[in-house]
């Protein structure tokens, strides 16, 4: 096998052209939210590259969460522009957090700092209605009688993005919700480890409504220390529940 020299820049990948055209078309507002890309055999034959680099590109952009791609014919085939960035965060950093490279530690701490900001200005906000009114109906959910842990589970991460998006600031929001679904197998984990669920469910709840009740009264600075207090509270237990090394 041949080896590059020493300094040599890397080559580039077939695809990569394919790739910063589409990401140029959507900053000039060529392609948009809801556009169907051409087909493998269309792009194959405009950019010079096989159709093999064309399902490359395509199956990094859907990974990336700016297309949903699905196989067959007809209205729902081919390559559509969703662009969810949560869902491209969240799987790469979920992979990072399984090898270890992203300490479990550092994304509560991450968390604790972006959930208290956005604390402080969900609670100055004006507007914000229809966020205030999905974390109540979240909060009423979680309340629900014999609810199993992994209900709660999902419930509680999709309360906290609400609480999160309060503040009005979709690049946070979106970090949020990809902190939140990077952890997702460490949290379930210790969940369902937990001896004393019936006793950490009604701490939970309690804690939940008394930081929503805070940021509803405008209490900004009140509502950071319910969410520090909360997090933290949560992941000592959980690191009580767990092994050494984290479920993922």
């Amino acid at each position: 096998m041949t080896t590059p020299a020493a300094g040599a820049a890397p080559r580039p990948r077939t695809h990569d052209a394919l790739l910063k055209d589409i990401e140029a078309d959507l900053r000039a507002g060529t392609i948009k939210v809801g556009d169907r890309l051409p087909g493998e055999r269309t792009l194959a034959e405009n950019y010079g590259i096989s159709r093999a680099s064309v399902r490359e590109a395509i199956r990094i952009l859907d990974a990336m969460g700016v297309v949903r791609s699905s196989v067959g014919s007809g209205p729902t085939s081919g390559a559509i522009v969703v662009s969810d960035p949560s869902a491209g965060l969240s799987s790469a950093l979920r992979l990072h957090v399984a090898s270890n490279r992203l300490p479990v530690q550092d994304i509560v701490q991450t968390r604790i700092l972006l959930e208290t900001w956005t604390a402080r200005a969900g609670a100055a906000r004006e507007g914000g209605d229809a966020e205030r009114k999905q974390a109540a109906q979240l909060l009423e959910a979680m309340d629900q009688p014999e609810l199993d842990r992994a209900t709660f589970h999902e419930l509680d991460a999709r309360f906290h993005v609400a609480l999160s998006s309060l503040a009005g600031n979709e690049v946070m929001a979106t970090i949020m919700e990809s902190l939140s679904g990077s952890i997702v197998g460490y949290v379930k984990g210790a969940m369902d480890a937990m001896e004393d669920w019936p006793a950490v469910l009604a701490a939970l709840r309690t804690q939940h409504h008394g930081i929503f009740d805070a940021v509803q009264s405008r209490d900004g600075e009140l509502a950071a220390r319910l969410l520090r207090e909360h997090i933290e509270w949560f992941y000592q237990r959980a690191g009580d529940a767990t092994p050494p090394h984290p479920i993922t």
